[in-house]
């Protein structure tokens, strides 16, 4: 049996798997995993060889959001505590958000609390169609704070009006109709699913991934005036004369795949 609470794996493809590895309290976060997770988001980021992220849970479960005993420990810190606390789970998030490879939830399992967090942050998420999720926070006397940027953004600030007050569940259907899962599968299908997300993904050019996810973050929910139109034409521009720009285009005409793609 595997003792770490994050086990990685890279295939030749450079798919890196990220599983969550604390099976018996259902993947809870505690201050190992959350900087087990940020540490290796910051190399696997770094990493060229890497084109896509996928982080799942082992066992039965996706993650139960924060560990209990990790609750009780912070029941006893100082509000600078605290806050230093909340920012390990902050920094954690924003390394999955603002990666620059395509990142996969791959919900295998029930997902609670900061657990969706880490699905919102995520570019892509799938899921077993026995999942289900909560934002339970509240009726233990606390709120979705830290999550609340990439769940919102996920689902809409309609439906976290709903579920930020109420704790209720809800299922996987329910979560892709929210958006909060880009697609729900039967269980026993998920793996194949992923790899349909895979095959996508790497037909793509890593570099204009990166910009496109740039280039949703810089224009997200601004008014396309024309400042925004400008600064576009220029993000376009830029991209038609790079390296991978060129090189797209180039085998397209030649009928030929580009160099990142396998031949």
């Amino acid at each position: 049996m595997n003792d770490k609470v994050l086990i990685t794996t890279i295939d030749n493809r450079g798919v890196a798997r990220l599983t969550m590895n604390r099976p018996d309290i259902r993947n809870a976060f505690n201050e190992e995993l959350i900087g087990e997770i940020c540490d290796t988001m910051g190399r696997l980021n770094a990493d060229p060889n890497v084109r896509v992220i996928v982080i799942t849970g082992s066992g039965t479960a996706f993650s139960a959001g924060a560990d209990l005993n990790m609750m009780k420990r912070a029941a006893g810190y100082s509000a600078a505590e605290n806050k230093d606390d909340a920012r390990r789970l902050a920094h954690m998030l924003s390394s999955i958000y603002h990666s620059p490879k395509p990142t996969v939830a791959l919900v295998n399992g029930p997902a609670m609390g900061g657990g969706l967090g880490l699905i919102a942050a995520c570019d892509i998420a799938i899921g077993a169609d026995t999942s289900f999720f909560a934002l339970t926070e509240v009726r233990v006397g606390l709120v979705p704070a830290v999550i609340s940027p990439f769940v919102i953004q996920a689902i809409t600030v309609r439906q976290a009006r709903r579920l930020f007050v109420s704790g209720e569940r809800f299922d996987a259907a329910h979560a892709e109709k929210i958006g909060l899962l880009h697609k729900c599968v039967p269980a026993d299908t998920l793996n194949d699913e992923l790899e349909e997300v895979l095959k996508n993904l790497l037909l793509c050019s890593p570099a204009a991934q990166d910009s496109a996810k740039e280039l949703i973050r810089s224009v997200s929910y601004r008014t396309p005036n024309d400042n925004v139109m400008e600064e576009t034409a220029g993000i376009i521009a830029k991209a038609r004369t790079s390296k991978d720009g060129k090189e797209g285009i180039a085998a397209f005409l030649e009928k030929r795949k580009p160099n990142w793609q396998e031949k």
